[in-house]
């Protein structure tokens, strides 16, 4: 995740996904340059992120879909808390609509006065 966390490593990320890149593609679609791109690159593969695949002169770089089946298993628990959570905030919205509509806040103050 960490790997992730940075914003052309994750931008990279981002393009690969529509399908296997070189270098020179990547650096001239994020406007790095080949050094800064290979760099990027190879803690993405380090970290297991991409695959290289060298055809002829060029390196290929693709992302390892493995890895990120591994980080969705792990998000899964967070993701179902999460869920849970924003549809108990969207049920409390609700009711606090229908009571704003209805002139029932529940409160003694009037919801069209300021705070």
């Amino acid at each position: 995740m960490t790997a992730l966390a940075e914003a052309n490593r994750l931008r990279i990320v981002e393009l690969l996904r529509d399908g296997p890149l070189t270098v020179n593609e990547i650096a001239n679609r994020l406007a790095l340059s080949q050094p800064q791109t290979s760099k990027h690159l190879r803690v993405l593969h380090e970290c297991g992120v991409v695959d290289v695949h060298p055809r002829a002169n060029k390196r290929y770089y693709a992302l390892r879909f493995e890895a990120f089946r591994e980080l969705d298993a792990w998000l899964a628990p967070f993701r179902r808390v999460w869920e849970e959570r924003m549809n108990n905030l969207d049920e409390y919205l609700r009711i606090l609509q229908s009571e704003h509509r209805d002139g029932h806040t529940g409160d003694p103050q009037d919801m069209d006065q300021p705070t």
